[in-house]
């Protein structure tokens, strides 16, 4: 029952991320307020993370699959991807290194200045 009552307090955010979505004319996706909404809740004390855990930590563990019908439609659109397939290529490789290095830069930000608090 407790999934249950997490999972709804999730929701209620990607829905009020649906309603910003709306009202606001950025090309920010709702799910993006949603989560947003959640961390300032999280971090106002408004929600608890015991009370979303649970539910996030499954929601985590299925992610995976939900790319899935992606892959199977990218499959559909081969003999599209031949004709240009090195610049999809080039373009993924290159994406997928600048993706790496500004995680890691934010990842070394994020240590240094929890080192400084505490060291």
């Amino acid at each position: 029952m407790s999934y249950i009552f997490q999972f709804l307090r999730i929701l209620v955010f990607c829905f009020l991320g649906e309603i910003l979505h709306a009202l606001l004319p950025l090309p920010i996706p709702a799910s993006i307020y949603g989560l947003a909404l959640l961390l300032a809740a999280l971090k106002a004390g408004a929600v608890k993370l015991e009370q979303v855990k649970d539910a996030a930590g499954f929601l985590i563990a299925v992610f995976p699959l939900l790319f899935v019908p992606g892959a199977a439609g990218i499959m559909e659109l081969g003999p599209l991807l031949a004709e240009v397939w090195l610049p999809v290529v080039l373009a993924v490789a290159l994406v997928t290194v600048l993706v790496m290095a500004a995680a890691g830069r934010v990842t070394q930000a994020v240590i240094r200045r929890k080192e400084a608090r505490h060291g």
